[in-house]
């Protein structure tokens, strides 16, 4: 690498070195322009002096300006020499300065301030900076001060191949199908290089397969990735990996690369036929076994995979078509066999199948290799197992009379064990559905007969359920369902069918229909009913009745006469005889309550009554009790508003200003005088009544009639004679003049008179 790089760097500087050996009035020296380069004056007289050269001369800077360049990635032992600055104003007296400005200056780049070479003092990366922009200026040495103006110049770092080629989105994974032909687009890569792509050939990059072949090749300027051999077979070899190569300098010697690695699958194509494993497979199932009970599996091997290796299944041949059926199972790609219906081995013992399995999705491309299906056969035993009994018939219909006599039969059951060995049968019946033990049934033949009467109106239906065990083994039982119709007989006399009561208006016409009645009868004979009717022999001649029958098979009553007085006979009772068609014809007896009413001219009853008569006209008995109900209510309310009245009116106290009464006491104590005034209250002695706290009510009756009496006894007895007078409104200025000789100290008594 260092050999390389050695001699890299001396096919770039030998033409650069020729160069600048045969151009040097280029770079080193200035024409002598010494009205250019103005370093005093005004800027007004600069200006003037400007003008003035515009008319005799051309106007020349005073540099010699051309870019600089370096080669990057250069290290040596001195710095690098990068150009030269010089001024036409330099007579070589080291008089001039100069000065370097800018990107990288003092830090980079170093100037030699009095022979103006500038130096590159660091190592130079092109992929990190590609150039720099410096100012270089030349000023006075004793004074610094500018000489002309200053100048800008860029020095470009020149490449050279130092970055090998990368691929920045390895490694790759793509995919192809199988068996594609020649020539079929895989993917394509690409690779970056960090050198400059203008200058030289560092950046220009060719592809190649380092592994990979034969299978894989590559196109070398836009690195697409193509098939090299046709039908690779998934199958064979599913995955392949291929290691890229992307060289730089154009793939010449001494140029660097970079490597990848492409890892291609082939994706499946359904390029190959299932396949069973075997030809023939057995199965066993026992004879009893449930319908729907997966009996066994078959499968088709297929070398794709995914949808290309999907097969369906079926039963294209064989005994047992009707019996079993055959379903694929997506997920374990293979041929569940079922039963459909019950197997018997008494019957038969074996059965022998054909089945296909054949792809779902098939790619016409690879049609011509043949059919994408294969068959097996498939043989099933029938294994012997202890069944349950079977009777003759799933369901039974049996048919009795409602009169049929106790014990009698009225059907049978047979049932027989399907085994070889057969067992003898024990019948019973299952109590829960023949809840009041109307039937039995005999143990050994299966005969039912009738445990207690039936009648067909309350119950036409009897739904009962058989069991038949095997006697050698109990848990061996089958049940089968019996229907038993009850069969009609004719053991009901019709009857009316509801409670009739007519009608007849006292105004009624001869020959008017009074009421029209109907029958009933509770038997269903099959041809229908179809009823008689007849009067009682003695009312055959009715003189006020007759009857007529319709065709509709109800009956009609007819008044024979006008002129019916209720108050005469209110009520008829007519006897009506009722005979069905049966054998024997049976008849009942209803009676007919026909009642006399008064009617409106267009016949409309009003009154069935008697006392109809003494009531006004319009009103019945009801109405006017309704009425006088009424009234007596409006009385009582009338006599309790009056008297809740009168004892609102009525004060509760009795308290009247003109009784005034008078208390006189007599007693033994020597009283205050008049400055004694906490003997007595004089409103206490003005109201006696009120000394206790209450005034008497006249709403409430005293304990004690005589009581002011009793008062009186008692005041005589303790303190004396105490006699209590009325007073009139005349004495009443007596007791304001004498109400002072009251106030005594001691304990007054008081009495009431």
């Amino acid at each position: 690498m260092p050999e390389r790089l050695a001699e890299t760097l001396l096919d770039l500087w030998t033409p650069l070195i020729i160069l600048w050996i045969t151009l040097p009035s280029f770079v080193y020296m200035a024409p002598m322009n010494q009205a250019h380069v103005l370093t005093t004056g005004s800027p007004l007289e600069l200006s003037r002096q400007s003008e003035e050269m515009r008319i005799l001369n051309r106007s020349k800077r005073g540099w010699v300006w051309n870019q600089m360049f370096v080669l990057e990635e250069f290290s040596g032992p001195e710095p690098i020499l990068v150009g030269r600055l010089h001024t036409d104003l330099d007579p070589g007296s080291k008089k001039i300065k100069y000065i370097l400005s800018g990107d990288g200056a003092g830090t980079i780049f170093q100037i030699n301030d009095i022979t103006g070479d500038i130096h590159a003092i660091k190592r130079l990366d092109r992929e990190e900076k590609a150039e720099y922009t410096l100012t270089a200026q030349a000023v006075d040495w004793e004074t610094n001060k500018p000489l002309e103006p200053p100048s800008e110049f860029i020095i470009k770092v020149q490449d050279i191949n130092d970055n090998a080629p990368e691929f920045l989105n390895g490694p790759y994974h793509a995919t192809v199908p199988e068996m594609s032909i020649l020539g079929t687009s895989v993917t394509n890569v690409t690779a970056t290089d960090a050198d400059d792509p203008v200058y030289g050939n560092s950046a220009k990059l060719v592809y190649s397969i380092l592994e990979g072949q034969p299978y894989f090749s590559i196109e070398p300027e836009t690195a697409i990735i193509k098939t090299a051999l046709p039908n690779m077979d998934r199958e064979a070899k599913e995955e392949y990996l291929v290691v890229i190569q992307a060289k730089d300098m154009g793939g010449h010697s001494g140029g660097l690369s970079g490597t990848t690695t492409l890892t291609v699958t082939l994706t499946d194509v359904n390029d190959n036929p299932p396949k069973f494993a075997q030809s023939l497979y057995h199965f066993s199932v026992p004879e009893d076994v449930v319908l729907g009970t997966a009996i066994g599996r078959v499968k088709a091997n297929d070398q794709d995979i995914g949808e290309n290796a999907q097969s369906s299944y079926d039963i294209i041949d064989g005994d047992g078509t009707a019996l079993f059926e055959i379903t694929s199972d997506a997920q374990a790609q293979d041929g569940v066999i079922r039963l459909r219906k019950p197997l018997d081995f008494e019957t038969k013992k074996s059965y022998t199948l054909k089945v296909e399995a054949a792809n779902i999705h098939i790619d016409p491309r690879f049609s011509g290799r043949g059919p994408f299906k294969d068959t097996a056969t498939v043989k099933i035993v029938v294994e012997d197992a202890d069944e349950p009994p079977v009777f003759s018939s799933p369901t039974y219909l049996l048919e009795v009379h409602e009169n049929a006599a106790l014990n009698s039969v009225i059907g049978q059951v047979t049932a027989r064990d399907p085994d070889i060995t057969s067992s003898p049968i024990r019948f019973s019946i299952d109590r829960h559905t023949d809840l009041e033990r109307q039937f039995n049934i005999n143990a050994d033949d299966g005969k039912i007969t009738l445990a207690t009467p039936l009648d067909r109106e309350l119950s036409v239906w009897h739904n009962i359920s058989i069991i038949a065990t095997e006697i050698r083994n109990h848990s061996q039982i089958s049940r089968v369902p019996v229907a038993i119709k009850v069969l009609d007989v004719n053991d009901n006399a019709p009857e009316f069918a509801s409670e009739y009561e007519a009608f007849l208006c006292e105004n009624g016409k001869p020959g008017q229909v009074i009421q029209t009645v109907s029958a009933m009868d509770k038997d269903d004979p099959k041809n229908g009913h179809f009823f008689l009717y007849s009067l009682l022999p003695e009312m055959v001649n009715n003189p006020n009745f007759t009857i007529k029958k319709n065709e509709d098979n109800s009956l009609s009553i007819l008044a024979k006469h006008n002129g019916f007085n209720r108050q005469k006979q209110e009520v008829y009772l007519l006897p009506i005889v009722i005979s069905d068609s049966g054998n024997p014809p049976l008849s009942s007896t209803s009676t007919l309550t026909i009642r006399v009413c008064g009617c409106s001219n267009d016949g409309v009853v009003q009154s069935c009554n008697v006392e109809a008569y003494v009531l006004p006209i319009g009103l019945s008995m009801g109405a006017l009790i309704a009425i006088l109900a009424c009234i007596i209510l409006l009385l009582v309310i009338v006599v309790l508003f009056v008297t809740l009245r009168r004892h609102k009116n009525e004060p509760l106290i009795i308290k009247d200003d003109e009784d005034v009464r008078e208390n006189i006491i007599r007693y033994d104590d020597e009283g205050g005088g008049e400055e004694d005034t906490e003997a007595f209250d004089i409103a206490t002695l003005q109201n006696p009544d009120g000394i206790n706290g209450f005034l008497p009510r006249k709403d409430i009756k005293p304990d004690l009639q005589f009581m002011p009496r009793l008062q009186k006894r008692l005041l005589k007895r303790n303190t004396g004679e105490c006699c209590l007078k009325k007073r009139t409104k005349d004495n009443r200025d007596f007791k304001e003049k004498n109400s002072q000789d009251f106030k005594r100290k001691g304990e007054v008594t008081k009495a009431t008179c």
